[in-house]
């Protein structure tokens, strides 16, 4: 779950860095042809959609294996390309409609158009029965903001309601949390692990299509079908027993059904002080799991350092995609081919560029291309808790997830711009190429926490996403944006996200360049990035470095 738009992006770490090797950098190794053809290969329907733990895994790492070690890449775990990772993999399958007992009588959601369902638990079946619902707004607990939407609230064998996205998004508050920007607060994970901690049976999101930042389409295809999880001494007993989403219509007639205007209680949801509201309705649904165990792997690969070995910069992208869903008619595989195998092949085509470089990095560089990011981050937040490098030896993440095949663009957006002290060496580099750098214009959709840099950057890795931006050199700014709305609206997270001889890959070359250049910046500086003080990250990374 990230930004998808058709723009780069990327999570930046940067650091100030010798002008002299910087001037030695003219002729880069990042081929157009190459690209395409790895592209074209990784979203072929051969690889059946690259879903972790089956045979398109197999074939996807096994590739990216043979690419690194064409470029003269040497393995990255000890004698191995393969980070290995115990997942476990629930396909659940409702016994029948979920059901909404209330006073006027009952409503039978259907799954898929009416609700999508699933179980974190490592259960053959779940079963929540006459679960009292609870409307908890927004179902955030911030003592920084002052805001405990669980406050006084008992939801011991509950189910909650929650509203997706924050406060803040919702009145346009600059004052509320942080305005229009999404926090951390307003993601559905974060909803999902609060509802937990508060002991609720089961947590269902409203979705709506604005604050989600996508349509129904993308949570039926999102979530049905394997769940996959990081594997875990308890079985994940520690989360709800049913985690969902229901349409915003499906809200409407509950929240009627009880008496309530749902306009209105969304809006007294966004007030400070706001009380959990019940919707004197019982939810009833039962899963049974299909379970299997299974290992999926992040694919690395390392360039040792000339001068300090010992210290790394990490470029990052998915491999992982949806894979295929046997139940539909027609197309039934997610080739994935923006979102993600663009920003993958993008790594072979830095193998090459680091490589063929005249300027040899001093740190080692690590390539990564990580698993299951598609089901939650899950090879990536893998990885944080288990580097294979120490973190206090990681100078900086680097992340991609999808590069642009609309042609160049003028700007580079920088989301979450004034997080890093580094912010001037991103004007810096972008200079240099003739581009300029912007705020991320869609702050609300959280962009921030949907990649794999964010993995990275909760363990303290300095981390700036940045975006190549919306302003195309031949067409401009409006036409740039409708193309990412038909996008997402028409094939993110659908089989047809594949790829086309119509694709214009100029920029993600000039992307991919840029990328390896700021790479190589970090490789041959001797400082280590920070954060701002004040910012979430902060912390973790003063505590490594001392």
């Amino acid at each position: 779950m990230k930004r998808y738009l058709f723009g780069m992006i990327m999570s930046l770490s940067l650091v100030a860095c010798g002008a002299d090797d910087n001037k030695k950098q003219d002729a880069v190794d990042v081929d157009a042809s190459r690209l395409v053809e790895n592209i074209r290969v990784l979203a072929s329907d051969e690889f059946e959609g690259r879903a972790p733990s089956s045979p398109g895994e197999e074939k996807t790492i096994n590739f990216l294996k043979e690419k690194f070690e064409e470029a003269g890449w040497k393995p990255g775990n000890g004698e191995s390309y393969f980070q290995a990772i115990d997942m476990v993999e629930i396909t659940a399958a409702p016994d029948a409609a979920m059901t909404v007992a209330h006073a006027g009588g009952e409503e039978k959601l259907a799954y898929g158009p009416g609700y999508m369902a699933w179980t974190k638990r490592v259960v053959n079946a779940v079963s929540v029965k006459n679960s009292e619902m609870v409307f908890v707004g927004y179902g955030i607990v911030a003592p920084e903001y002052g805001w405990n939407d669980y406050a006084g609230l008992d939801v011991k064998g509950k189910t909650v309601v929650i509203l997706i996205n924050d406060p803040g998004y919702a009145t346009q508050n600059p004052e509320l949390f942080t305005g229009n920007a999404m926090t951390y607060y307003g993601r559905w994970t974060y909803k999902f692990e609060e509802a937990a901690r508060q002991g609720a049976d089961a947590a269902i999101i409203i979705h709506e299509t604005a604050p989600a930042s996508y349509p129904w389409d993308v949570v039926q295809g999102s979530w049905s079908g394997p769940q996959f999880s990081l594997a875990s001494e308890d079985g994940n007993m520690d989360r709800v027993k049913i985690e969902g989403w229901v349409p915003g219509a499906t809200a409407e007639k509950i929240f009627t059904a009880a008496g309530l205007d749902y306009a209105a209680q969304k809006e007294a949801a966004a007030t400070a002080g706001f009380k959990a509201v019940p919707l004197k309705a019982k939810m009833s649904l039962s899963l049974n799991n299909k379970i299997r165990h299974s290992k999926s792997n992040n694919v690395v690969a390392v360039l040792p350092g000339t001068e300090r070995p010992d210290e790394f910069v990490i470029h990052m992208a998915h491999w992982d995609h949806l894979g295929k869903d046997e139940s539909l008619e027609g197309d039934q595989i997610y080739n994935g081919a923006l979102d993600n195998a663009t920003g993958t092949a993008g790594l072979i085509e830095l193998a090459h560029a680091y490589k063929n470089g005249t300027v040899k990095p001093k740190r080692s560089v690590m390539l990564m291309a990580v698993t299951a990011e598609e089901q939650g981050l899950l090879g990536s937040l893998y990885y944080g808790e288990h580097p294979i490098v120490p973190l206090n030896k990681t100078v900086a993440a680097i992340n991609m997830d999808v590069l642009g095949h609309l042609g160049a663009t003028r700007d580079v957006t920088v989301i979450g711009y004034g997080n890093s002290e580094l912010d001037d060496y991103v004007e810096d580099a972008v200079k240099k190429v003739g581009r300029v750098v912007r705020p991320d214009p869609t702050p609300e959709k959280g962009y921030y926490y949907r990649s794999d840099h964010f993995s990275l950057a909760k363990v303290g890795v300095p981390a700036l996403y940045i975006d190549a931006g919306v302003d195309h050199v031949v067409n401009g700014e409006e036409w740039y944006l409708e193309q990412a709305a038909k996008y997402t609206a028409n094939d993110y997270h659908k089989p047809s996200d594949e790829y086309s001889e119509d694709w214009d890959m100029s920029g993600a070359v000039e992307d991919l360049t840029l990328i390896y250049r700021i790479g190589l910046r970090l490789a041959t500086e001797n400082r280590f990035p920070n954060w701002r003080e004040g910012t979430e990250f902060r912390a973790k990374r003063d505590s490594m470095m001392k």
